[in-house]
């Protein structure tokens, strides 16, 4: 990863609540433990020794258990809470060393924070929640309205911009909060626990549809969370942290099948591996033909040596499989970034589906594979 790679780079930071951070400091450096410093300075330590870097556009999830210092985390990187000891850097910037002035500006355009508890305006309509943001950074209103239209839609939200939050649904009000982040046009984004509060049926679809817009607007997104399958799901990379400590930084698959101690592994232990797997490990590539080249022979050639065929034609893609006689008959498809989880529906439909990439059709999954991919990730060599 080169140095233009990094967006974030949390350099040693801790955090000690207290009245004697600096005794509490010196402990800890000389090797003392959170109970230690607490039983000889009366201090509580937050953070120790945090260090780490966060990819640009990635979506960096920071998980932990109640009281493993992720909020308190997350917080640091809009100042809202100062480290004790070490530097948060933003685009090779310290914002610790950001005067007043400075810091509000970048609070304003450079990050933006989605709350838990969707921290709406009750008296402001959706829309006027959602461009609060731009009106603060001096955008006029006639700007700031049609941006603040444009991410309402983006969030699903376009018909309702003249109601009051009282008049929407819990999942309705985290996309708002969600829109209201977005029309900042910030390039962080910062979720603190942003779904927890919601069913699970409304978490999931606001799940997704952060994922999508990911997909299309590549923000650099640090998110806050106590679900393992929820870090899974959304995280480029996780980091776990446990008592204030960080104990791994890590794929949802080097978190899963290489953790880096005993506590990782134990947390870990009974998460969904169908969330955690995806179609690209299970799937296996096959020979693509137009429609032209799918000769009976030929076809009969190649399903000799491989389970399948595809062959396009139009823009669509049929699947001829070993065993099959006739025309390529059409089948479900699935892109090969997506969980195994997502397969199985299709999979129960029918024993072979297309995985995709880019919209192109490159190969099969079929519900053996997808089984055996599983089994091999739960008894990992």
């Amino acid at each position: 990863m080169s140095v233009s790679d990094v967006k974030i780079q949390v350099d040693k930071v801790y955090k000690i609540f207290g009245n004697r951070p600096d005794d509490a400091l010196a402990e800890l450096r000389a090797g003392a433990q959170k109970a230690e410093v607490l039983q000889s300075t009366g201090c509580v330590v937050g953070l120790k020794d945090i260090d780490f870097s966060i990819h640009r556009g990635e979506t960096f999830v920071i998980m932990g258990l109640s009281g493993s210092g992720k909020s308190t985390l997350i917080r640091h990187f809009n100042r809202l809470i100062e480290p004790t000891a070490g530097r948060i850097l933003v685009d090779g910037r310290n914002i610790m060393e950001m005067n007043a002035k400075e810091l509000i500006a970048f609070r304003r355009t450079g990050i933006s924070m989605v709350f838990q508890r969707f921290g709406l305006l009750p008296h402001q309509t959706v829309l006027e929640n959602t461009i609060c943001g731009p009106i603060l950074q001096g955008v006029n209103r006639r700007e700031a309205v049609a941006l603040g239209m444009e991410q309402l839609e983006l969030v699903g939200l376009k018909g309702f911009e003249n109601r009051f939050p009282r008049q929407l649904s819990g999942g309705m009000q985290q996309r708002v909060g969600l829109a209201r982040a977005l029309a900042t046009q910030a390039d962080v984004l910062l979720m603190d626990e942003a779904f927890s509060a919601l069913d699970p049926l409304i978490k999931s679809d606001m799940q997704e549809q952060l994922k999508d817009i990911q997909a299309r607007l590549k923000k650099t997104i640090i998110f806050i969370t106590h679900d393992l399958d929820e870090a899974l799901h959304l995280g480029d990379r996780i980091a776990i942290l446990k008592d204030g400590e960080l104990r791994q930084v890590g794929t949802g698959e080097e978190i899963l099948f290489r953790p880096a101690d005993d506590y990782v592994e134990r947390f870990v232990r009974k998460v969904d591996l169908s969330r955690a797997l995806y179609a690209h490990e299970a799937f296996t590539r096959i020979p693509v033909l137009t429609q032209a080249e799918a000769t009976p022979e030929r076809s009969a050639a190649l399903l000799g040596e491989h389970p399948g065929v595809i062959v396009a034609r139009d823009g669509a893609s049929r699947l001829l499989a070993r065993g099959a006689s006739g025309e390529a008959v059409p089948v479900a498809s699935i892109d090969a970034n997506a969980a195994l989880g997502q397969c199985f529906a299709p999979l129960a439909a029918q024993n072979a589906i297309l995985v995709t990439e880019g919209g192109t059709a490159i190969g099969m999954l079929t519900r053996e594979m997808a089984f055996k991919a599983l089994a091999r990730a739960a008894r990992p060599a």
